[in-house]
């Protein structure tokens, strides 16, 4: 009987099967990659977004805290300020909590060149329970956002980078910069909202603009008006 030869692959054809498998591996994994880079980027862009609307959330939320504070007969120190804009920071002081408020937090609104790029920032203080402790946090706010040390930084959260921003003051009937009238509600521009009568020391609304820049989740401006829950009425 005859023998039967032997089949099998030469090796010019193993050396194609082999360029062909790695080929295909490598297009695999770019297409892996890319998957995941857009995931990234996709998780990244979510993130960011959640941050700016927190922000604004908690943005709306001070203001709607914001406390009437009472100054004790005789008081030496300054008096207890509602809200405060001097044009690099706007200060507030609110209630610490609700429905039941323990006393009231110092709270500051600002922007800050960080790593070569512009940021918008919150800070906040502990409870304050005290006229001096008021004035201690007051002063600490206004030093976070001029030139911040540790200790102010760490009561600091950073919302969202911010190319630049505005706040208007709705009063009289119209929209105005915090600054541009002398006679600025009390409370607005530096006043005593405790000697102003009840309900005149914030103005009707605040007017937030943000210009977001290129490279975040919204671009460009984006306006958010706060209403005092007070005011009897509606302002459009």
């Amino acid at each position: 009987m005859r023998r039967g030869h032997a089949t099998g692959f030469t090796l010019v054809e193993l050396l194609v099967a082999l360029s062909v498998m790695a080929l295909m591996s490598v297009l695999s994994w770019r297409g892996l990659d890319g998957m995941w880079r857009v995931q990234s980027q996709t998780r990244e862009r979510s993130d960011e977004l959640m941050a700016l609307q927190t922000g604004l959330a908690q943005w709306s939320a001070d203001l709607d805290a914001l406390a009437n504070l009472p100054v004790a007969p005789g008081a030496s120190t300054e008096a207890p300020r509602t809200l405060d804009w001097n044009g690099q920071v706007l200060r507030m002081t609110r209630y610490s909590a609700a429905p039941a408020p323990t006393g009231w937090r110092v709270v500051a609104w600002s922007r800050r060149e960080q790593v070569g790029a512009g940021h918008w920032l919150r800070w906040q203080s502990g409870v304050l329970r005290t006229q001096g402790e008021w004035q201690t946090a007051w002063a600490q706010a206004g030093r976070w956002a001029q030139s911040p040390g540790d200790e102010e930084r760490r009561n600091e959260v950073l919302i969202t980078p911010l190319s630049r921003w505005q706040i208007y003051y709705y009063r009289d009937n119209s929209w105005s910069h915090p600054l541009s009238s002398a006679t600025a509600p009390t409370g607005t521009a530096g006043g005593n909202p405790a000697t102003a009568a009840p309900g005149s020391a914030l103005p009707d609304a605040v007017r937030l603009v943000l210009t977001l820049p290129p490279g975040t989740p919204v671009v460009g401006e984006l306006t958010r008006d706060w209403l005092r829950p007070t005011l009897a009425g509606n302002k459009s």
